[in-house]
C-alpha cells in the first residue's frame, strides 16, 4: 500500500516549457519519503530541487518538454520495485531519481537493466551502487559510504578520536557504512571497539544501543543512521549525557534539516562529512533563496543539491542524443552523461567515473555551538575542504565488472 502518492507533471510543464516538437516528453520519477521518517531529509526538498533543474533546463532548450511525477514508496522496497515498473510499462517514464534507501537502489539495477532505463541515484549511500552491483544503466551522484567514511575518520582521529563504536540501522547502508568507517578508522591507526544494529523502520528508543557505546570506553560514537533516526540519536545521547569531555559524535548522515530542528544545543559540535553547505558560496546562497521561495522553512541539503544537479545533467544529455534517442536508449543516455561535462552552480566541475560514481570534492562540517551561531540556519563550520583524490574506491579494487581491466 502506498501511503501517499502525488504526480505533478502538469504542474511542471506549463509554466516554463513551450509547445514541444517531439512526439513525446522526458519523463522523470522522483521515488522519494514524503511523509516517513527520512521526509525531512529528502521529500518536498528533492521534489522541489529537481522542479528547479527542469526550470533551468528549460530555459536552455525550452522546445524539449519534460514531465515529472513523484510517488511515496513508504520505505518498502517491493513497493518502489512495483511502482518504478508500472511507471516504465505504462507511464513512459525515462529514468528514475532520488531513492533515499539502498535496499531499492540495489533492486532497482537490474529492473533498468532489463527495461533499458535511467537511474539517477542521487540519495542511497550504499558503495554497492558502482561496486559489486555497477551497472551501464544508472550514476551514483551521492556519496557512498566510503567517500564519507574517507573524508570524516582521518580528520576526527588525527583529533584523538582515536577510538570507535558504530550505532547502525539494519539495512544495505548501515552495514555498508560500518565496514567501511571501520576499515578507515584501522587505515587511520585507530580501532573499533564494537557496533551494533537497530531495527529500522520502527526504533525509537536507543537508549540500549548509546549505553552500550559508552560502556565500551570508546571516543567516537558514529551513528550511521538518517533522518528520524538519526535525530533521536543525537538527542538521546545529550540526554543520557553521554558525550563528555574528550568524546566525539559522528554523524556522517544528520544533515541541515536534522540539526535545525534539534536545535545547536542537543547538535553542537558533532562531525559530518557532505558535498555541499548551503551557505559556503554566493552560488550556494543564491539556489538556497530560489528553494525557500517554495519551502521558505528548510535549506537545501547534499540531497537537495545532488537531486538538482543529478537531473540537470541528465536532462542535458538527453538533449544532445535528441529526444527520441533518449528515450529508447538509458545505456546510451547514461554513457553520454559520462562523456560530457558536467559544471553546475553547486558543485562545479565533476566528473562521472567508468563505474558510474561522481567525483566530487568533500567538505568536513561541524555543527556551531549556541553561542557561534549568528542566525536561524547559520548552523555549521567548514573545517576542511577535501578533494577527490583518495575519497573513492579505487576503480581496480570495487569489482565493478564495467572497468576495464
Amino acid at each position: 500500500m502506498i501511503s501517499r502518492r502525488v504526480t505533478l507533471a502538469a504542474a511542471m510543464t506549463v509554466p516554463f516549457i513551450r509547445p514541444a516538437r517531439a512526439a513525446q516528453p522526458l519523463r522523470i520519477g522522483c521515488l522519494t519519503d514524503l511523509s516517513g521518517p527520512y521526509s525531512d531529509l529528502v521529500g518536498l526538498g528533492t521534489v522541489n530541487s529537481i522542479k528547479l533543474a527542469i526550470q533551468d533546463f528549460g530555459a536552455l532548450h525550452p522546445d524539449v518538454p519534460v514531465e515529472l511525477v513523484v510517488a511515496d514508496f513508504s520505505l518498502k522496497p517491493d513497493t518502489g520495485l512495483s511502482i518504478m515498473r508500472e511507471w516504465f510499462d505504462n507511464r513512459g517514464v525515462d529514468a528514475i531519481i532520488d531513492v533515499p534507501l539502498s535496499a531499492l537502489a540495489l533492486g532497482a539495477v537490474l529492473v533498468l537493466q532489463d527495461k533499458n532505463k535511467v537511474g539517477l541515484f542521487t540519495s542511497p549511500a550504499t558503495g554497492d551502487l558502482t561496486r559489486a552491483s555497477c551497472g551501464p544503466n544508472h550514476v551514483h551522484f551521492a556519496p557512498g559510504t566510503y567517500c564519507l567514511a574517507a573524508s570524516m575518520v582521518r580528520a576526527i582521529v588525527e583529533k584523538g578520536g582515536d577510538t570507535w563504536f558504530f550505532i547502525a540501522p539494519d539495512y544495505a547502508m548501515g552495514k555498508s557504512m560500518v565496514t567501511d568507517g571501520a576499515h578507515e578508522v584501522e587505515r587511520a591507526g585507530g580501532r573499533v571497539l564494537g557496533s551494533v544494529s537497530h531495527p529500522f523502520p520502527g526504533t525509537h528508543d536507543f537508549s540500549s544501543f548509546l549505553l552500550g557505546a559508552q560502556s565500551s570506553g570508546a571516543k567516537v560514537i558514529c551513528l550511521t543512521n538518517a533522518g528520524e533516526d538519526a535525530a533521536n540519536c543525537v538527542k538521546q545521547a545529550r540526554e543520557f549525557n553521554i558525550l563528555g569531555p574528550g568524546k566525539f559524535l559522528a554523524a556522517p548522515f544528520l544533515g541541515d534539516t536534522t540539526v535545525h530542528a534539534l536545535g545547536l544545543a542537543d547538535t553542537q559540535s558533532t562531525y559530518w562529512p557532505s558535498p555541499f553547505y548551503w551557505d559556503r558560496n554566493d552560488r550556494t546562497r543564491a539556489f538556497a533563496a530560489r528553494l525557500s521561495e517554495t519551502l521558505p522553512a528548510r535549506k537545501p541539503n547534499k540531497e537537495c543539491a545532488n537531486a538538482y544537479s543529478g537531473a540537470l545533467h541528465y536532462l542535458k544529455a538527453a538533449a544532445a542524443l535528441g529526444v527520441e534517442a533518449a528515450k529508447a536508449d538509458g545505456r546510451r543516455v547514461v554513457q553520454q552523461m559520462k562523456a560530457m561535462e558536467m559544471d553546475d552552480a553547486l558543485f562545479g566541475p565533476t566528473r562521472i567515473r567508468e563505474d558510474g560514481q561522481t567525483l566530487r570534492e568533500m567538505l568536513l562540517l561541524q555543527v556551531k555551538t549556541p553561542a557561534e551561531s549568528k542566525g536561524e540556519w547559520d548552523l555549521c563550520k567548514v573545517l576542511a575542504t577535501v578533494g577527490p583524490d583518495g575519497l573513492y574506491v579505487p576503480l581496480n579494487e570495487g569489482g565493478c565488472r564495467m572497468v576495464r581491466t
